[in-house]
C-alpha cells in the first residue's frame, strides 16, 4: 500500500488543487468537490500501483507551474492544466482516473446520483445464501463447444 507520507506536503497540496479542478464542489447538487478531506484521504490511502505515475504527474505539473500549483491564481492554474492535458500522457490520465475513482465511490456522491450504498442485487433484494435460481436460464441453454487455441 502507498503511504501518504511518500508525497511531499507540496505534492499533497497540488493533488488537492488538481482534484478540485477536476471535480469542484456543487451546492446545487449537494456534493463535495474531489478536494474534500475524506476523498483526499481515500486517494492517498489507495494509490498503490498508481503511485509512481501520480507522483510523475504532480512533478510534471510543478515543472510547468514553476511553483506550487496551489499558489497560482486561477487563470495561471488553468493555463498550466491545459498544457498538462496536452503533454501529460499516461501520468495525466492516471492522475485523473485516480481522482475520479475515489470521488465516485464516496457515499455522498453515490447518494446524489440516486444509488444505494450497497451491492446492486437483482430487483433491489439481497439473495439468500445458496439460492442459485438466477442461473436457471443459463443452465437450460445447450452447451457450446469451442476449439481451444
Amino acid at each position: 500500500m502507498f503511504e501518504s507520507h511518500q508525497l511531499t506536503r507540496t505534492q499533497r497540496d497540488d493533488l488537492r488543487t488538481v482534484a478540485a479542478m477536476i471535480v469542484p464542489a456543487s451546492d446545487e447538487y449537494k456534493v463535495p468537490g474531489a478536494d474534500d478531506p475524506a476523498i483526499q484521504a481515500d486517494i492517498l490511502a489507495t494509490l498503490g500501483r498508481d503511485a509512481k505515475l501520480v507522483t510523475a504527474a504532480l512533478d510534471h505539473l510543478a515543472r510547468l507551474a514553476g511553483q506550487p500549483l496551489a499558489e497560482l491564481d486561477a487563470a495561471r492554474r488553468d493555463a498550466v492544466a491545459q498544457e498538462f492535458r496536452k503533454h501529460g500522457g499516461a501520468a495525466a490520465a492516471t492522475l485523473v482516473r485516480v481522482v475520479l475513482q475515489c470521488y465516485y465511490r464516496d457515499d455522498r456522491v453515490l447518494r446524489s446520483l440516486g444509488l444505494e450504498l450497497r451491492a446492486p442485487f437483482p430487483q433491489g433484494y439481497v439473495l439468500p445464501d445458496g439460492d442459485w435460481s438466477l442461473l436457471d436460464p443459463v443452465r437450460e441453454r445447450a452447451g457450446t463447444l469451442r476449439r481451444a487455441p
